[in-house]
């Protein structure tokens, strides 16, 4: 179900034809809204949104022969909400008359490989017309030569149809979508300081600043759902379980607080309290009863600050039903929400699951520490893959030498060269358990393939465990899991480069598991009460590739966004489209698919990608 205002996007398909009739048009009518026909059946059977809606596909009425023909096609698909345009022909067309020039809108032309008609030509030729004309389009071309009456999609094809109709309905799903920063800066992340003319200038977006005082007064107020936030708090109860609090227990010594000591794990007593004055301790039951209401509540109250609520219509909240239409969002959270109140480590763990007490749903691409640059490509992901996505501290590098100092052992097998452990300040999305199944190993499906024993392992696998008050005064509770080994995953990030703009990163790898005791060595080093992921990524021997070393020692920032599945190549190609550079990625030169104007500016392809985005400038 689309939760957003507007219809979505479809993919418009236009069969373009050489116009001379008298018997040259009418021999390739057939044969040209044949190959419309066949693209659609494979876009309808293999494409979703990333609500789980299946895509329309919209095909012209007539085929196009002329510059007429054209305008009547653009004319239905603004009517039809066209968000992706894709030209069909085996044959030579009218190239500037016949092209696409619908500015904003993903283009590209798949040109059939046959000898009975000259396809190849107009492929060309239209290309040509698109980079003279600075609408940049993607060619696409089969391998091997086809008979007229083949009317099969060969493979080779099918995979970069399929690669610009995701990546292109990803861009025209992000526009008028809104940015929703709760907060703003968080402890001097540059993430966070949210960017307006980013989000406008290359995604189409808006942002919408809200302060945390909003949530506040909605706690304070009651602003939320009460006969959900009860169903959400007993399925919490019963499925969240509890794990052990790491925070030292708390003695009064006589009847002045001012009098206490605290029993650390290491059984040394120390006296402290925090610099506002509150003792760092653990918490009682009662409290920990009320800190978990809060949790929920605030989980509830960032869902209806994104897409709304028509139930808080019904309390008298007619404008507060609104929500923000925000396809992506962050919450600041650190510190000064956090240093007395519950953190929104819970909130920001379930939104971004791909399940909660309503069962499967569409995940929210929610940020923690309100890092909306790794929000960004985290809403990238969703939209390309339909899956939760996982927010990640891209924390330390492990060396072997360094694992076995620690541990006494050794890294064996995908992990023997180091491991990179990405490790989130308290939540992650809970699919990242690994716990689900695709040909019985472990993945991150989308919502939609979801059965209730998988939503149940990943339940079953998160502990949530207080949160350390050293960090977090107002408590909270924090996710603690272990992801599975042998899955594979995409880790990226967007950074903003002053006098350059925007570029991103990618790394493809995989998952990998240590035995308990190296596992459970190596994460309390930093944090046991935080979800751990051990990332291997795959390694060239060259540049920011040479070792997984380097992969840690070249990542622009201290987060990462994590992917299920290597879509780096599907990244690549929606990166073109919004006009942003890719600077730093493993994904094999064959897979790397960008328009066709990318050739005129060199032969070094990631060179020839920086000057394209310079010279043709953000999409909007």
């Amino acid at each position: 179900m689309n939760r957003y205002k507007g219809s979505l996007p479809k993919i418009g398909i236009r069969p373009t034809i050489d116009g001379r009739r008298l018997g040259v048009r009418e021999s390739l009518e057939e044969q040209t809204m044949n190959m419309a026909q066949a693209v659609k059946a494979l876009f309808e059977s293999e494409i979703r949104h990333a609500d789980g809606s299946p895509v329309e596909v919209v095909i012209a009425d007539s085929t196009i022969g002329g510059v007429a023909e054209s305008a009547a096609c653009a004319y239905k698909f603004e009517r039809e909400n066209v968000g992706v345009s894709l030209t069909v022909t085996p044959c030579w067309c009218y190239g500037s008359e016949t092209i696409d020039m619908t500015p904003g809108v993903p283009k590209a032309i798949w040109g059939f490989n046959g000898t009975e008609r000259p396809g190849a030509v107009y492929l060309a030729a239209a290309l040509a017309g698109h980079t003279q004309k600075g609408i940049p389009a993607f060619g696409i071309y089969g391998r091997d030569v086809q008979d007229s009456d083949d009317r099969s999609v060969p493979e080779d094809v099918q995979e970069k149809l399929l690669r610009f109709a995701k990546a292109g309905l990803a861009v025209a799903t992000m526009r008028g979508k809104s940015y929703l920063s709760l907060g703003y800066v968080s402890m001097g992340i540059a993430g966070s300081e949210v960017d307006s003319a980013f989000f406008q200038n290359y995604l189409g977006m808006r942002t919408e600043f809200v302060d945390m005082s909003e949530v506040k007064r909605r706690l304070e107020l009651d602003i939320y759902d009460k006969e959900e936030f009860e169903k959400a708090l007993a399925w919490t109860k019963e499925n969240c379980k509890e794990g052990e609090d790491p925070n030292p227990e708390l003695e009064l010594v006589g009847a002045d607080e001012e009098a206490c000591v605290v029993t650390g794990a290491n059984g040394l007593a120390t006296a402290r309290r925090s610099e506002a004055g509150s003792t760092t301790h653990r918490r009682n039951d009662e409290e920990k009863e009320e800190i978990w209401k809060t949790c929920v509540k605030m989980a509830l109250i960032g869902k209806d600050l994104m897409i709304g609520n028509p139930k808080l219509e019904e309390l008298g909240y007619g404008e507060e039903a609104l929500g923000r239409n925000a396809l992506a969002g962050g919450f600041q959270g650190q510190r000064q929400w956090t240093d007395f109140m519950p953190n929104g480590d819970y909130m920001e763990a379930i939104l971004a699951s791909s399940f909660d007490w309503n069962g499967p749903r569409q995940p929210f691409n929610f940020a923690t520490e309100n890092d909306s640059l790794n929000a960004v490509v985290m809403m990238f992901g969703n939209l390309l893959t339909g899956t939760a996505q996982m927010f990640s501290d891209v924390r330390t590098y492990w060396s072997p030498e360094a694992v076995k100092e620690a541990t006494g052992k050794e890294l064996e097998g995908s992990a023997k060269n180091g491991i990179i452990h990405l490790i989130n300040s308290g939540p992650s999305a809970l699919d990242f358990t690994g716990r689900q199944r695709v040909n019985g190993e472990p993945a991150v499906k989308p919502f939609w393939e979801l059965d209730e024993k998988e939503v149940q392992d990943c339940l079953d696998n998160t502990t949530w465990r207080a949160g350390v008050e050293e960090y977090f005064r107002g408590s909270g509770y924090s996710t603690e899991f272990y992801t599975e080994g042998g899955m594979p995953i995409t880790m990226s990030r967007v950074n903003l480069v002053k006098g350059l703009g925007p570029v991103l990163q990618i790394a493809e790898g995989h998952t990998v598991e240590l035995d308990d005791d190296m596992n459970r060595t190596l994460a309390d080093r930093t944090n046991p009460t935080w979800p751990t992921t051990w990332f291997v990524p795959r390694v060239t021997g060259k540049g920011a590739f040479t070792d997984v070393y380097s992969v840690m020692a070249n990542w622009g920032a201290n987060h990462g966004a994590i992917s299920y599945g290597h879509i780096g190549a599907d990244l690549i190609t929606l990166a073109s489209m919004l006009r942003i550079p890719v600077c730093m990625h493993n994904v094999p030169d064959e897979k790397v698919f960008r328009p066709s104007a990318w050739n005129a500016f060199g032969m070094d392809k990631e060179g020839a990608d920086y000057r394209a985005c310079e010279n043709f400038g953000p999409l909007y």
